[in-house]
């Protein structure tokens, strides 16, 4: 539904093979380079030559690349494979690779003086196939003097135990790659790895100080439709060596699936944030009933408030919570929302908020301390949010659609957000978009504006524990909202204005208090249900004002 599981999308770094790893395989590449030994897999122009019927018999059209490829070239690839009817890949991958348990598939390393360096502060390293990545993508690096087609290798890979002295050709190829960056400039060869692309159209990127987790895509298709979802795949990748000192990478890439074809432009510049500009360019081979643009995917299992819906399981947990992410948010003009994920629905959930125009949406992780999590291997806290910036003409006219899968796994990734075009798309009807994607750590974050107070935790409870009743009500629940941030009124008697709303029952009884130990504001407000419950969510919603003037973002949550 969601896509591959966490587990299934994961980069072996993730699973066994740490950054310090990385940064040691780049400092003894650049050792081994300086005493004048060979290093498999670096190509040079010379070995492009030889190997450029690989290239051609892989690429599309049939024809290799004496030059670099420019973005626009690619659109008009996109646009005529769309023209053509679906090839999906060739299931070439030998059994052996494809019977690899998760173990075995694991005990593939690469071997890190191989590292092929792509500049002075990037480098790359490619993942082998097998298990559950058996696609193929051809990976070609080209700079102003051409191109240099990276075939596979198989001396770059100690195979482990399971594959002992197999080789494999040339066609084989890879599953995908990842890149690394020196993100001290004065230690260029010192290099944190930050940018995977891996499995169908999925990709992944963290800012410096920050870990793997949610994911982001190149396109999603039919998300949580009853005709099930489509996963097209990234197939082929030009990565353009950075010239000089430069501090951005750029990557081409082509996409291919049943319903579509695409070209995308990622200049991605590694940093607190890291930061991608992209451009793509969409080509429907036939109608489309959901098309999700710039989505996300992550993991929530559960949070500060439980499971987050009535009549949720518990999780039997030492730890306080457990996800990738917490929250949504969406901004308009004038508006910024943010709705706290949840679990434990007995059944997917979609939650649709339209945008006209659309200024940015992102799922965060704002809850950033240990304490909160207190996993020593995952280090939840250090987790990014991605943030998505239209650029341009924008998006048009859609919704930000929200896609909630119950879950009892952390493996899962259970949560995909996107933005929906409200116009049909029909078949032979491109598409055109630009738009930037930021990690967020700590915020207040630069990509989050306007600056106002932000939701930094949802606490649910019984009000009967502060405000009881004669006879007891159990389903009176009380909702406890903290807001931080600038503007907030430091008088602690201020007049505060508080918004409140529910779609069925009722929030009562509004009462807003500064909180000296953090100096924001908090909101008490008691939730009433309805006599008879609406067979899906209640959604409720709630804001501060001070002196006629919004100062919050708009909390918007379900019961």
């Amino acid at each position: 539904m969601a896509g591959p599981s966490d587990a299934d999308n994961e980069a072996p770094e993730a699973r066994g093979i740490s950054r310090r790893a990385i940064v040691r395989g780049a400092a003894r590449f650049a050792l081994a380079g300086s005493a004048g030994l060979s290093v498999s897999g670096l190509l040079d122009l010379n070995a492009a030559r030889t190997m450029a019927q690989t290239l051609e018999s892989a690429s599309p059209q049939g024809t290799s690349e004496p030059r670099p490829v420019p973005f626009e070239t690619l659109v008009q690839r996109a646009e005529r494979l769309a023209a053509e009817p679906y090839r999906a890949p060739s299931s070439d991958l030998p059994q052996e690779l494809a019977a690899l348990d998760y173990d075995a598939f694991q005990a593939i390393r690469f071997r890190p003086e191989a590292t092929v360096p792509l500049g002075p502060r990037f480098s790359l390293q490619p993942f082998h196939r097998g298990n559950l990545h058996a696609k193929r993508v051809e990976i070609v690096l080209q700079s102003p003097d051409g191109v240099r087609p990276f075939t596979y290798d198989p001396d770059l890979f100690d195979l482990g135990p399971a594959l002992k002295g197999r080789r494999y050709p040339a066609s084989l190829g890879y599953a995908g790659f990842r890149i690394a960056f020196g993100f001290d400039a004065g230690r260029p060869k010192d290099q944190e790895e930050f940018l995977v692309f891996l499995g169908a159209s999925y990709f992944r990127i963290r800012g410096r100080d920050q870990i793997y987790g949610l994911s982001a895509r190149g396109v999603a298709v039919n998300t949580g439709l009853p005709q099930g979802e489509e996963f097209p795949d990234f197939t082929h990748f030009w990565i353009e060596e950075p010239q000089g000192d430069a501090a951005s990478i750029t990557i081409l890439a082509l996409l291919d699936g049943p319903s579509l074809t695409g070209s995308y432009r990622f200049a991605v510049t590694p940093g607190e944030p890291s930061t991608a500009a992209i451009e793509t360019a969409l080509f429907p081979r036939r109608a489309i009933a959901a098309l999700g643009l710039a989505p996300l995917t992550s993991m929530f299992l559960f949070g500060e408030n439980g499971p987050g819906v009535r009549g949720a399981e518990p999780f039997d947990d030492f730890r306080p919570q457990v996800h990738d992410s917490d929250g949504l948010v969406v901004q308009t003009p004038g508006d910024r929302l943010w709705r706290p994920l949840v679990n434990g629905r007995p059944a997917p959930q979609i939650s649709s908020f339209r945008v006209s125009p659309l200024e940015g949406f992102g799922l965060l992780q704002r809850e950033r301390r240990f304490r909160t999590y207190l996993d020593v291997q995952a280090r939840h806290e250090d987790r990014p949010g991605l943030w998505v910036t239209p650029n341009g003409d924008g998006f048009g006219v859609g919704s930000v659609q929200l896609f909630e899968i119950p879950s009892r796994t952390e493996a899962t990734d259970n949560i995909v957000a996107a933005f929906v075009p409200e116009a049909p798309i029909a078949a032979g009807k491109p598409l055109r978009l630009a738009y930037g994607l930021a990690t967020v750590g700590v915020e207040p974050a630069a990509a989050l504006v306007p600056p106002l107070a932000r939701v930094v935790s949802t606490r649910v409870g019984s009000a009967e524990r502060l405000r009881p009743t004669n006879p007891p009500s159990p389903q009176r629940r009380l909702y406890v909202i903290d807001f931080e941030g600038p503007d907030l009124p430091d008088d602690p008697m201020a007049a505060i204005d508080v918004a409140l709303s529910a779609s069925a029952g009722a929030l009562v009884e509004p009462y807003a208090e500064r909180v000296p130990q953090t100096g924001g504001w908090r909101l008490y407000a008691e939730f009433r249900p309805p006599e008879k419950w609406p067979a899906g969510d209640v959604v409720l919603r709630a804001r501060l004002s001070h002196a006629g003037r919004v100062i919050t973002e708009t909390w918007d949550a379900v019961a």
